[in-house]
């Protein structure tokens, strides 16, 4: 069992730093705020999900498990919503994404 186990540590850490290396060049490449944001989010949860599953497997059933599932819970339901909230105060302050003509943003109330 523990031979399955170390593998699959393995393959979700693995895939977890392929994610965090893919948003750390996106967020080096990508053209404007939106799109850099984009990568920002998909590197903070998906990337930090695959690496905190991967140690919940290397731990096995104990208390740093649980303490894992709960900073899982935790960035799965903050780091979305923050990176929402962010996009839209800087929607909300005006700032247009790159290469989008004015005319097809629709217009702000108030």
């Amino acid at each position: 069992m523990t031979l399955i186990a170390h593998i699959l540590a393995g393959a979700f850490l693995a895939a977890g730093a392929v994610f965090v290396l893919i948003g750390s060049f996106g967020l080096w490449r990508l053209p404007d705020f939106y799109t850099r944001l984009h990568a920002a989010g998909i590197t903070d949860t998906l990337g930090l999900s695959l690496l905190l599953v991967g140690m919940m497997f290397l731990a096995g059933w104990t208390l740093v498990t649980v303490k894992l599932i709960f900073i899982l819970l935790l960035i799965l339901l903050t780091s979305p919503t923050a990176t929402h909230a962010v996009a839209n105060a800087a929607y909300t302050v005006g700032l247009r994404p790159f290469g989008v003509p004015a005319e097809d943003l629709p217009e702000k109330d108030g």
